[in-house]
């Protein structure tokens, strides 16, 4: 039986929390430094809590350790990985090679996906290091996937399903670095794909004008989560780790269920690889979620413009209707909008629309109604911007949002427990579905015998089947060879009892995978995209290698390659649109984006069908 995964972001320990309490069998975070994302940083006491409560029900937490690391820094790594082992967490996720002989070996080690795996040959480089899981490139193909399984049995494959989508091959982008020195690779990118952009030809003239020409709409795979298994996936990982909780919880929610469902319909070939069940919660809806549209990008080996956000790199929201006028109250400084809708709105929603400039802009409906079916009225600050004919987005549902806070859900794990009453006493068992057996003996001498033994049994029935602390008890045996009196205390007080002896038994966890380390195993490194930021590093790789794009900002260096392309995005591909007229405009090389003076230029690689950006 495989074990299947749904690996959660967390940007602080209570999200973390939130997400195994929606369904999570993993989570992901960083510790005090070296996570690829600076704003989500957390102290290592609060790995610690964040560790201790995923374990209870099987789960797991790996530390995000993904920067690439410098010479001045390898003691304060090194001290780290080892603060972050001492916590509890199950696997070091990391980008840096020097992580291989700092780790000592005590630890599963997952290639980040900064580490660029998208073919066979790069696979089998990292496994023959000694990595137990490889994460994979955003931008592969169900059969590329199928190749590097083929091509590594003997590690475990993580692939993003669902969030935010880099434009560039994953750790190879030096665009912030190269604009502001902030480099993603160490953790401070700034985002300049999700800026906006125009775009000219080599004569200068304007093809297209402020636009976020290299920004991507979100991943969502959730409706290729058995395909991607049959692939060779077994870790499904939403990204993340700057989200709010209520959006870890809507999402982890949805892929949970799905999840399951595969596993359902499996015919036993599959499992979940944490435990417990999700009761109480709120129903799910990814749209009502911060999204810039989705897109399964080339899961399925082909290319198609319908990759970008280029009109809105921030999360619009879910389309509610056309504004159909628009009347200011001066008196009160606000407004109150028509729109045609059939969107049922509440006070408090939060709304979007993109203004006559490209700008979007956001806004609070102080007041929400809805007419009838087919209009809705909104009263809220005025917007100078907003005009008659402007497409309207719901970005913050407040009846859902509330939703979310009354029904967050909770996690339980089943136990199956046996009573026997009989001459020698009371015999309670209990077994846990992780595997944990825990009993308890009450000597029933001197008890009064019950009146009624029908009311008994049926209280019995009805106080052990309930739940305490984590636990959801079930009453699987109940055997009365004697009746003494017990009261509705009494049984809940043993309940209680055997929840407390479960928990203080660790929970019996699925073994994770690990792979001792290679100390003889070289990379087949070649230049600076290889990220060698320090000495031990630049040594797995065995030969001299090119400092990484941080230590020496060569200008002829490529910032980005991508298989995403603008011109097949516009439909202006010479090789796709050869005779349709389209591609006349777009055909010279290179292409040049503009954005506040300065520029970038854009070469492409059709034989790779792949685009380049670099400095101009």
């Amino acid at each position: 039986m495989k074990e299947l995964e749904l690996l959660a972001p967390a940007r602080n320990a209570d999200i973390g929390i939130a997400a195994i309490d929606c369904g999570a069998d993993a989570v992901y975070m960083a510790g005090p430094g070296f996570g690829a994302r600076q704003a989500a940083g957390n102290s290592v006491e609060d790995v610690a809590r964040l560790c201790a409560y995923a374990h209870r029900f099987g789960a797991r937490v790996f530390a995000t350790v993904n920067t690439i690391v410098f010479d001045d820094e390898l003691e304060s790594f090194s001290s780290l990985l080892r603060e972050l082992e001492e916590a509890g967490v199950d696997a070091l996720i990391m980008q840096d090679m020097a992580g291989l002989s700092l780790s000592g070996g005590r630890i599963p080690l997952h290639a980040s996906t900064q580490c660029a795996v998208r073919d066979a040959a790069k696979a089998m480089d990292l496994a023959s290091l000694g990595f137990s899981r490889l994460i994979l490139e955003r931008e592969l193909s169900l059969e590329q996937i199928r190749g590097i399984a083929r091509a590594v049995p003997q590690c475990e494959l993580e692939c993003f399903v669902h969030g935010a989508l880099c434009v560039c091959y994953s750790g190879q982008c030096y665009l912030s670095e190269h604009i502001a020195s902030r480099s993603a690779n160490r953790g401070a990118c700034i985002q300049a794909c999700r800026s906006r952009y125009d775009l000219l030809d080599p004569d200068g003239r304007v093809l297209v004008k402020d636009k976020a020409l290299l920004s991507l709409k979100d991943l969502k795979l959730l409706d290729r989560l058995a395909d991607l298994a049959d692939a060779g996936v077994m870790s499904f990982k939403i990204e993340g780790r700057l989200k709010n909780e209520s959006y870890v919880r809507n999402v982890v929610r949805q892929y949970s269920l799905a999840l399951d469902a595969l596993v359902a319909s499996s015919g036993g070939r599959y499992c979940r690889s944490s435990f417990g069940r999700v009761s109480e919660a709120f129903v799910p809806a990814l749209d009502k979620t911060f999204n810039r549209g989705y897109t399964e990008l080339f899961l399925d080996g082909k290319k198609a413009p319908g990759w970008a956000a280029m009109d809105a790199a921030k999360g619009m929201g879910e389309k509610v209707g056309k504004v159909i006028s628009v009347r200011k109250d001066g008196s009160r400084g606000s407004c109150v909008l028509e729109i045609e809708s059939t969107a049922r709105l509440n006070n408090g929603d939060g709304f979007s629309f993109v203004a006559g400039n490209g700008e979007v802009i956001g806004f609070r409906g102080d007041v929400c109604e809805n007419p009838d079916r087919k209009r809705a009225r909104i009263v809220c600050k005025y917007q100078e911007l907003l005009y008659k004919g402007a497409i309207l987005y719901r970005n913050l549902d407040s009846a859902f949002e509330k939703e979310i806070a009354r029904a967050p859900g909770r996690r339980l794990l089943e136990v199956k427990v046996g009573l026997v009453l009989d001459d020698a006493g009371l015999h309670l068992s209990a077994c846990s579905e992780d595997g944990r057996r825990v009993s308890i003996e009450r000597d029933m001498d001197g008890a009064e015998e019950a009146r009624n033994r029908e009311r008994l049994e049926a209280m019995v029935r009805a106080q052990l089947c309930k739940t305490a602390d984590i636990y959801a008890f079930e009453l699987e045996e109940c055997r009365f060879e004697a009746w003494p009196l017990l009261s509705a205390a009494q049984l809940n007080a043993l309940r209680r009892e055997l929840a407390d002896a479960l928990s203080a038994l660790q929970c019996n966890m699925r073994p994770l995978l690990k792979r001792e380390l290679s100390a003889d195993a070289r990379l087949s490194g070649s230049d600076y995209r290889d990220n060698a930021a320090n000495r031990r590093a630049a040594a797995v790789y065995g030969k001299a290698l090119p400092d990484a794009f941080e230590l020496r900002h060569d200008r002829n260096a490529e910032l980005m390659r991508s298989r995403y392309c603008i011109r097949c995005e516009l439909g202006i591909c010479p090789k796709r649109n050869a005779g349709s007229g389209r591609h006349i405009a777009a055909s010279a090389e290179p292409l040049f984006l503009l954005n506040n003076g300065r520029r970038l230029r854009l070469e492409f690689d059709c034989r790779h069908c792949e685009m380049v950006v670099k400095a101009e």
